[in-house]
């Protein structure tokens, strides 16, 4: 079945939440956005909301014999979210979760290099902080976010995605304190379905992103 691309590209996506995010009372703003993909989204809600963009890194625990498979996701605090229905359907064992755990984790330090050479961790203490992505899909590394957040005592968390399935997005409702979600489409498959541009963003583009903000920042 054939769906109607729904947004022109992330930075469209970005915009038509910025929108939605004008209309609430928000305390210090704090975009984090779950790279590559969330920053091409996360810096036009910045711009709007003149607020700071960081990131928040997680990496999904992939299943051995179907990679896309998410079986949890790691936070870059070393906290891990299982998926207790896939570990179990995959039958991966506590071994492999460990393996898997340690190798995403090594990802995430090479990341953090990358982005931290930018700018430093922004501080979510006492903040409004908002968590964007360009979808969510399985929501693990969502999930993990947001532990990651709550942990660091942000005064509200607030999810903003432009698209995610219903049944992911109530499980995701009970871990904030406010969704923001453009669509919420029955039928679901991939995020890059309700895109009409998804190409993959690079590291180079990502870094690009949080460096213009972080010198917009300095200009205020």
């Amino acid at each position: 079945m054939f769906v109607q691309p729904l947004f022109e590209d992330r930075e469209q996506a970005g915009r038509a939440l910025a929108e939605r995010l004008r209309e609430l009372p928000l305390r210090d703003p704090l975009v984090l956005a779950i790279p590559r993909g969330g920053l091409e989204v996360g810096a036009p809600i910045a711009r709007a909301l003149g607020a700071e963009l960081d990131v928040v890194l997680s990496r999904k625990l992939r299943a051995a014999e179907q990679p896309e498979l998410a079986l949890g996701a790691v936070s870059e605090s070393g906290d891990v979210y299982l998926n207790h229905a896939a570990v179990a359907a995959t039958g991966a064992t506590a071994e492999y979760l460990d393996h898997e755990r340690r190798r995403r984790l090594a990802e995430i330090e090479d990341v953090k290099r990358l982005f931290r050479a930018v700018r430093p961790q922004a501080p979510v203490a006492g903040r409004s902080v908002i968590i964007t992505d360009d979808g969510i899909a399985t929501g693990s590394t969502m999930i993990a976010a947001i532990h990651t957040v709550r942990a660091g005592g942000a005064a509200e968390i607030i999810v903003a995605v432009p698209v995610a399935p219903v049944d992911r997005l109530a499980q995701i409702r009970g871990l904030c304190d406010r969704v923001v979600c453009l669509h919420e489409p029955e039928v679901f498959w991939a995020i890059g379905q309700f895109y009409n541009v998804f190409d993959q963003v690079s590291d180079e583009r990502a870094v690009e992103l949080l460096r213009e903000s972080a010198r917009a920042g300095t200009r205020h």
